[in-house]
């Protein structure tokens, strides 16, 4: 396999550049390519291999016709370019440090007290577990494995409520407990009921991975999700899965994957029995998003229609499966005006999503501040600077509720938008308040 290029130093006068600095500072990536290329020798086919861009994504930039905002794409920019973390308004990167210079942290030395403590609420090991395991049932029975549904309906609420951090252990431990249980099962049946619940966990699992921005091992879990819903061949779950993983591609900026695993979903599916309006509605909205990061328009636009035909198709009685059911009318408005808001029509956005926000769950904390956050960036893509921080202020009380990385991404880069308007009385005030929630 071939090595990925080195990142190649840029001269130091154009670090120090004034046109480089303030390129780097309002995050102008169409300058920033320009003068890589033009000062340091860099193309923009190189510029693509080293910052893991599309050479087309990278043309269209340089072009002006495309802006970079995602946390994850500028930080591999100012790695593959090896442009200091604090020009991009970054935390200062790895490899600026040398090595011999860095400091290895140390953890503190444990109280005595709290050692004692600790000894005295010792767990049994895992070899008693597994002893335990051998004088369980071959077979759960029916009330177990609604049991285990019923937790996974649980971590969803407490995921959306708090975040998937501190439930990831335990996902992963029920998790491998199933896969055990797998190993053992002699009915068919309850094997295919098993193989169920495994692939709904192992994606709730890639799904935690996913909000805290841990991409390899979303995408580790996601495939593994992919492979135990194979085996019983639920087309629909897999269709499932793979939505999930063209949304993350959306958020890695690489839409030409998030579109192919979007449009491998709606072929699972196709045609396929039991298959619902409200999964080929899900479905159309998430090709909506693919096409609207590759900039398509007129694609992005008929994928909306098809999802909002899709939508005017539901049935009360329709077999849907669980996990399509938070699909409801909110997020179809909601997700419209979100990719409306990626094409930078904000005009037709912001009525969308203030609907939306309007009339969104009020346990949902993380989609109420995720909303509220589109929806201050399409008031400010319109000049409305004292109504997008009120609104983006107002996202930081459900946001401060919830552990997600991928939340705390989306306010970074509101903030890094609203770098032109630094100074500005109602500015300052979001800082302030936005500092209080994410001091980093």
């Amino acid at each position: 396999m071939p090595k990925p290029p080195q990142p190649r130093e840029l001269p130091g006068r154009l670090l120090t550049d004034p046109e480089m600095v303030d390129a780097c500072r309002v995050r102008d990536f169409s300058r920033v390519f320009r003068l890589v290329k033009k000062h340091a020798g860099i193309y923009p086919s190189m510029i693509a291999r080293l910052c893991d861009l599309t050479p087309s994504r990278v043309g269209e930039v340089m072009a002006g016709e495309r802006r970079l905002q995602h946390m994850e794409v500028i930080e591999r920019i100012a790695d593959g370019l090896h442009i200091p973390g604090h020009m991009l308004g970054l935390a200062r990167r790895s490899w600026e440090t040398p090595a011999a210079l860095t400091v290895i942290e140390r953890e503190p030395a444990q109280p005595p007290a709290a050692t004692e403590q600790l000894k005295s609420v010792d767990l049994p090991g895992s070899d008693l577990d597994n002893i335990l395991a051998l004088t369980s049932p071959t077979d759960p029975s029916p009330s177990t494995l609604q049991a285990l549904r019923a937790s996974i309906e649980d971590y969803w609420r407490r995921d959306d409520q708090h975040g998937g951090e501190a439930l990831r252990p335990a996902v992963v431990g029920q998790l491998r407990y199933v896969v055990d249980l797998l190993g053992t099962s002699r009915s068919r049946s309850i094997k295919d009921d098993l193989y169920g619940v495994a692939a709904e966990l192992a994606r709730l699992t890639g799904w935690t991975h996913f909000d805290a921005r841990q991409y390899n091992q979303a995408r580790a879990y996601f495939t593994q999700a992919l492979k135990l819903a194979k085996e019983i061949d639920d087309r629909q779950f897999m269709a499932n899965v793979l939505a999930c993983m063209s949304l993350q591609a959306t958020y890695q900026e690489k839409p030409t994957d998030a579109l192919a695993f979007v449009q491998a979903a709606q072929d699972a599916v196709r045609g396929g029995a039991g298959s619902t309006p409200r999964v080929q509605s899900m479905l159309a909205m998430r090709e909506a998003f693919a096409h609207a990061s590759l900039g398509s328009r007129a694609a992005t636009h008929t994928a909306i229609s098809e999802a909002h035909r899709q939508f005017e198709l539901i049935r009360t009685d329709d077999p849907d499966p669980a996990w399509v059911s938070y699909f409801d009318e909110p997020k179809l408005i909601v997700d419209t005006g979100i990719a409306h808001g990626q094409l930078g029509e904000a005009t037709a956005a912001e009525p969308l999503i203030a609907d939306a926000v309007r009339r969104e769950h009020g346990t949902n904390q993380r989609g109420r501040a995720f909303h509220a956050i589109w929806l201050a960036r399409t008031q400010l893509q319109q000049g409305k600077l004292d109504q997008a921080c009120r609104t983006a202020t107002e996202a930081l009380e459900p946001a401060s509720a919830v552990a997600s990385e991928r939340l705390a991404g989306h306010l970074r880069e509101f903030y890094g938008q609203l770098t032109p308007y630094r100074g500005e009385p109602v500015t300052t005030a979001f800082e302030a308040r936005l500092r209080e929630v994410l001091p980093t």
